[in-house]
């Protein structure tokens, strides 16, 4: 079964440094029907002014994949890191016990990203942090899974993330027909079983094996395979 989510029906706010997408309940958006898919609870699409950021604030027990899309964001934690995030790189903070940290554009330009949260399979865990720049080639790039294989982050949950880069033509996804899945369009336009998909939309899978996506443009996604 599948699922269609528009782009332009996530949840919209907007308030002078910030202008986000939640495609699931977030903050002040709140939606019943849109509370996550398994274990995946937020897909924020954030741009950040430049000059401003996300002052220092806390998380516990989530693992929070960033993907950066556009612009340099500073990182800053409670274990000591102090980084830069650069266009093209992926960031993973396994909150586990506790962390704080601050995330700022200092940059001249806005900033676009997005921010990731799954539920791990066990809470209370040690911290930890990991930086990457991946080496997207035509297909599926493996980013995230519970073993890190092929050089992938190690996260803690049964998940794999995979970032799609492909030209016109025919892709098959990863999915299972015993698991979930849940793909997040970058920019392009896919299609599969009569549904177009464009830059923002998401898509909801339930027990689809190897569902195959038409491509009619240069296409980037996100897909995620869930328990």
């Amino acid at each position: 079964m599948l699922q269609h989510r528009p782009a332009d029906t996530r949840g919209h706010v907007k308030f002078g440094w910030l202008d986000t997408w939640h495609t699931f309940s977030f903050g002040s958006y709140h939606d019943p029907r849109h509370m996550g898919h398994s274990v995946l609870r937020v897909i924020n699409d954030d741009r950040v002014r430049a000059h401003s950021g996300f002052d220092t604030h806390g998380h516990r027990n989530m693992e929070i994949l960033t993907c950066m899309l556009q612009g340099t964001l500073t990182h800053r934690d409670s274990m000591g890191h102090h980084r830069t995030l650069q266009n093209g790189e992926w960031q993973l903070l396994s909150a586990g016990q506790g962390i704080t940290h601050s995330e700022m554009n200092d940059g001249d330009t806005d900033v676009h990203l997005l921010q990731i949260w799954l539920h791990p399979q066990q809470d209370e865990t040690e911290p930890y942090y990991q930086q990457k720049t991946f080496d997207l080639k035509p297909g599926l790039t493996l980013i995230a899974s519970p073993d890190a294989r092929d050089g992938s982050f190690r996260i803690r949950q049964n998940v794999c993330v995979w970032q799609g880069r492909t030209s016109i033509g025919t892709l098959v996804l990863p999915s299972s027909g015993d698991r979930l899945g849940w793909l997040h369009v970058i920019k392009g336009e896919l299609s599969t079983q009569g549904i177009s998909l464009k830059p923002g939309d998401g898509l909801a899978l339930t027990h689809e094996q190897n569902l195959s996506l038409d491509v009619s443009q240069d296409a980037e996604f996100i897909f995620f395979d869930l328990p």
